[in-house]
C-alpha cells in the first residue's frame, strides 16, 4: 500500500527527511505527504491508493492531536467503525483511520482488534506507539541515530545512513517508550503440544474461502499470482468463484523463461480451467542477469533463495502493473503451514515435523514475505497473502501433525489441502494441477534459471576472493560462490554491521544437500509427471 517514515526526535532538518523517504517512493507512486507535529517529530508517507482513493491521503489526524501513517490493509475496518468505534468522528474513508481512532480508545492494547497487514506508527504529543502485523507481512525497520531520534521506516535503506544502529521490528509486537517492545500477538498454534486437532477438511476449505473473500476489498483492478502451483491455483479458483456473480472476470498472471517451463504449462491449464483473462510473461537468463544489482537494493537481502526467487517476481510484478493492475492474490504461506517443501517428507518424528512448521511460519517475514513484498512493492504493487489469514492459520496449524506429514499418503506434501478442495461434481482445479509435486518458484520458471545463475555467480569470485569470505564477512559468512557473490552486493549498498544482521538465510533440514532448491532434495520429481490418481483416494 505505501511507504512510512517517522522520526520521534526534534531537529531533523526537513529537506533530508524528505529525500529519505523518496528512497522508497516506488512503494507508493500516486501521493507523498509530510507532516511535522507541534513537538517537532516527523511523519512520511509515499500512498499506492487502493482503498479511499479521494480523501485518504496520510498522515491521517485522529479526534484531536494523535496523528499516524500506516502501510497495509486493514480488512475488517467497517466493522470496527459500525461498532466499537461507531461514536468516532472519521475525516476519510481509508481502511488506515481506524488505527488511530482505536489509539485513542484503547490505548496501546488494540493491535489484536485489527485483521490485516500492518506497519504504522501513531504520535500523539511526545507519546507514540509503532506496531507490525502478527508475522510480518508488512514490512518494518527501526533505528536511534547519533542524538538519540528513533526511527521508523518501511525499508532499510531509507534510515541506514542516519542510525547509528539499527534492526528490523520484530513481527506481532508494538513498541512504545514507556513499554518497549511488547508481544502482543500469541497464539495457541505457537505452542507444538496444541496440534490435536482431527482434519475437517470442510472447515479448511470454509476458512480459505473466507480469507480469500476479505482480501478481495479493493477500490481499483486486481489480479491473482498464478504459478500453476497449488497455492497460487486453489486462491485464483476461490478468487474467480466469488467475483463470478459480479460478472468480472480477473486477470491472471504467470512468468516463465519461455512457453514451455513447467510454471508456465500449469498456469495456462488452470487459467483456462478457471476463467481468468490469463497473462503470460517471459524473461531471459541474460535480464535476470541483469538485474541482480537493482534486485538486491530493492530486496534488502543477501539470502540465496530469496534472491533466485526474487528475479521472476520482480518482472512478473513490473508486467502487472504495466497492465493497470495494482492489487494481487499470492499464496506464501501455504508450504510452512502444511509442510510442503519436499524435505519436511524426511522429518524424523510427527513432534519434529510440526516444530519445523510453525518455526517456518514464524520467521516468514524474513523469506517468502520478505521477498513478496519488496519484489512486488518494487514496482508499486501490492501482494495479498490468505494463507496467513489469522483464522486459518489458527485452524491449519493445529492439526495433527501426522495428519499432516507426506509419509502419511505415500509421499504426498499437503495432502489435506489438496483433498480439501478435491471436488469432482464441482472441482476447483485440474486433477494434475490439484496433486502436482511441489515446485519451488525459482525452479518453477525453468530449471535453466538456477543453474546458469549459479554458474554466473560462480564466475564472478576469483578463488581467492573466495578464500577471504570469513574475513571480508564474519557474520553469516558465505559458504558458495553465488552466495558471495550476493553478498558483496549487498555490502556495497548496505555496508553496515547492522544490515548484515537483519538477514536471515533460508536453509532446508533434513537434507545432505543444502542448497535451497527443491531439486537439491532427493524426493523431487518433474513437476509435469502425474501422481497416479489411485494413490490419492481414500
Amino acid at each position: 500500500m505505501c511507504g512510512i517514515l517517522a522520526i520521534i526526535g526534534k531537529g531533523k532538518d526537513e529537506e533530508l527527511v524528505k529525500e529519505m523517504s523518496k528512497r522508497m517512493s516506488h512503494r507508493g507512486p500516486d501521493e507523498s505527504d509530510m507532516f511535522i507535529t507541534e513537538n517537532g517529530h516527523i511523519l512520511t508517507h509515499e500512498r499506492l491508493s487502493i482503498i479511499d482513493l479521494h480523501t485518504g491521503k496520510q498522515p491521517i489526524q485522529g479526534t484531536s492531536t494523535a496523528w499516524m501513517v500506516h502501510n497495509g490493509e486493514i480488512y475488517n475496518h467497517e466493522k470496527l467503525r459500525k461498532t466499537i468505534l461507531k461514536d468516532h468522528t472519521f475525516r476519510t474513508n481509508s481502511d488506515s483511520e481506524v488505527i488511530v481512532h482505536l489509539y485513542e480508545a484503547f490505548g496501546y492494547d488494540f493491535c489484536n482488534m485489527l485483521d490485516g497487514m500492518f506497519a504504522f506508527v501513531v504520535i500523539d504529543g511526545d507519546d507514540f506507539i509503532a506496531a507490525r502485523d502478527p508475522l510480518g507481512i508488512k514490512p518494518l525497520y527501526y533505528g536511534i541515530d547519533e542524538r538519540g531520534r528513533m526511527y521508523f521506516a518501511s525499508e532499510m535503506k531509507v534510515i541506514a545512513d542516519q542510525c547509528i544502529t539499527f534492526s528490523t521490528f520484530p513481527p506481532g509486537h508494538i513498541y512504545t517508550e514507556k513499554t518497549g517492545f511488547v508481544k502482543y500477538y500469541q497464539p495457541e498454534w505457537e505452542d507444538a503440544s496444541k496440534a490435536v486437532h482431527d482434519v475437517d477438511y470442510k472447515a479448511i476449505r470454509k476458512t480459505l474461502k473466507k480469507a480469500v473473500k476479505k482480501r478481495l476489498m479493493s477500490d481499483v483492478p486486481f489480479g491473482v499470482l498464478l504459478s500453476g502451483g497449488l497455492d497460487s491455483s486453489l486462491t485464483s479458483s476461490i478468487a474467480c468463484r466469488l467475483m463470478k456473480k459480479s460478472g468480472q472476470k480477473i486477470h491472471s498472471f504467470s512468468i516463465g523463461l519461455d512457453a514451455d517451463s513447467p510454471d508456465t504449462i500449469a498456469a495456462r491449464k488452470v487459467a483456462e480451467f478457471i476463467g481468468t483473462e490469463h497473462h503470460e510473461v517471459h524473461f531471459t537468463i541474460e535480464q535476470g542477469i541483469d538485474i541482480l544489482e537493482q534486485l538486491i537494493w530493492h530486496l534488502e537481502t543477501y539470502d540465496v533463495t530469496s534472491i533466485r526467487a526474487s528475479t521472476p517476481m520482480y518482472f512478473l510484478s513490473k508486467a502487472i502493473r504495466e497492465k493497470g493492475i495494482k492489487m494481487v492474490l499470492s499464496g506464501e504461506g501455504a508450504d510452512e503451514v502444511f509442510g510442503g517443501y519436499l524435505y519436511f517428507r524426511n522429518a524424523p518424528t510427527a513432534e519434529d515435523f510440526q516444530k519445523e512448521t510453525i518455526e517456518r511460519v514464524q520467521k516468514l517475514s524474513t523469506a517468502d514475505l520478505l521477498r513478496a513484498d519488496k519484489s512486488t512493492m518494487a514496482h508499486g504493487l501490492e501482494a495479498r497473502v490468505p494463507f496467513l489469514d489469522k483464522e486459518f492459520l489458527e485452524l491449519a496449524i493445529k492439526i495433527k501433525p501426522e495428519e499432516k506429514q507426506p509419509k502419511t499418503y505415500d509421499g504426498i506434501e499437503k495432502y489435506i489441502l489438496r483433498k480439501a478442495f478435491d471436488r469432482p461434481k464441482k472441482p476447483y482445479l485440474p486433477n494434475e494441477v490439484l496433486w502436482r509435486q511441489k515446485e519451488q518458484f525459482s525452479d518453477g520458471v525453468g530449471y535453466n534459471w538456477i543453474d546458469t545463475l549459479i554458474e554466473y555467480c560462480t564466475s564472478q569470485v576469483c578463488d581467492s576472493e573466495f578464500e577471504k569470505a570469513a574475513e571480508l564477512f564474519p557474520y553469516n559468512t558465505p559458504t558458495t560462490k553465488e552466495a558471495f557473490f550476493y553478498r558483496s552486493v549487498f555490502h556495497k549498498f548496505y555496508p553496515q554491521v547492522s544490515a548484515a544482521q537483519t538477514v536471515r538465510k533460508w536453509i532446508p533440514k533434513w537434507q545432505e544437500n543444502q542448497d535451497p532448491s527443491g531439486r537439491a532434495n532427493s524426493a523431487h520429481v518433474q513437476a509435469d509427471v502425474m501422481i497416479a490418481s489411485e494413490l490419492i483416494k481414500v
